[in-house]
């Protein structure tokens, strides 16, 4: 862990799951974090869980609005790597009778615009060599019937990456793709039946057991870190393309 030393990085959606797995790993290797979400007493919560290290530093922000990105990063200063996991797919699981607009509206405006606007903004202040990571998912290769928004937005921001890792080089651009990962994400989408339905999913994968968040930030890790590596999407889901 030790490309994480005096790095400062910039993890948005730092309060849970995925985010927090990742934040707690930097810290620990003595990176300098901002953790950054919509609800600033989470954020705050989440600092307090820490122990409040002089390292952590929080920002709550809408990365969908673009003058909260722009204030943000502008008083940020220097970066090394910046990090997205936010997803706002909230009621986005719905057959196309029962879809609302605006809600699938908020999945776009969470999984492309906020990138869009982070790496606007957040180019400027990273070395070369320096890296932007997103979050894709396994919806993209494998949509549910009730999926077709967030699985169209997964797939939109592959090709973001793609386009961004040539505009913006040499600072380096990729997204990892989770597979199934137990993060509070899931009450969204499952509800009361959260571990039903990942049991059965443990079930059926090649590794016999649904992700962790950690499986996550270790993957976020090795993208952060290997410099040889950009506009690439890593895999990271148990064997769930093959079955």
């Amino acid at each position: 862990m030790a490309i994480f030393s005096n790095s400062r990085i910039l993890v948005v959606g730092g309060g849970s799951g995925m985010g927090l797995a990742l934040t707690r790993r930097s810290l620990a290797a003595g990176a300098e974090v901002v953790i950054a979400g919509r609800n600033a007493e989470k954020l705050k919560r989440v600092s307090e869980e820490l122990h409040n290290p002089a390292a952590l530093h929080t920002a709550a922000i809408d990365i969908t609005q673009e003058d909260q990105v722009a204030g943000l990063l502008g008083k940020i200063g220097r970066l090394d790597h910046i990090v997205s996991t936010a997803a706002d797919i909230e009621g986005a699981y719905e057959l196309l009778p029962s879809l609302d607009l605006k809600t699938a509206q908020r999945v776009v405006e969470s999984k492309i615009y906020g990138p869009l606007l982070l790496a606007k903004y957040g180019a400027p202040l990273l070395p070369a060599g320096g890296s932007i990571t997103f979050t894709s998912g396994i919806a993209a290769y494998r949509p549910s019937a009730r999926g077709a928004v967030v699985a169209a937005v997964n797939a939109a921001l592959e090709g973001l990456v793609r386009a961004l890792a040539i505009e913006l080089a040499p600072i380096r651009v990729n997204a990892v793709s989770p597979g199934w990962v137990d993060t509070p994400i899931w009450t969204f989408v499952a509800g009361d039946k959260k571990d039903d339905t990942l049991g059965a999913m443990a079930d059926r994968l090649p590794v016999g057991r649904v992700g962790r968040a950690d499986d996550i930030a270790d993957a976020i890790s090795f993208l952060i870190g290997n410099t040889f590596t950009t506009g690439t999407v890593l895999h990271v889901e148990g064997g769930h393309r093959l079955i």
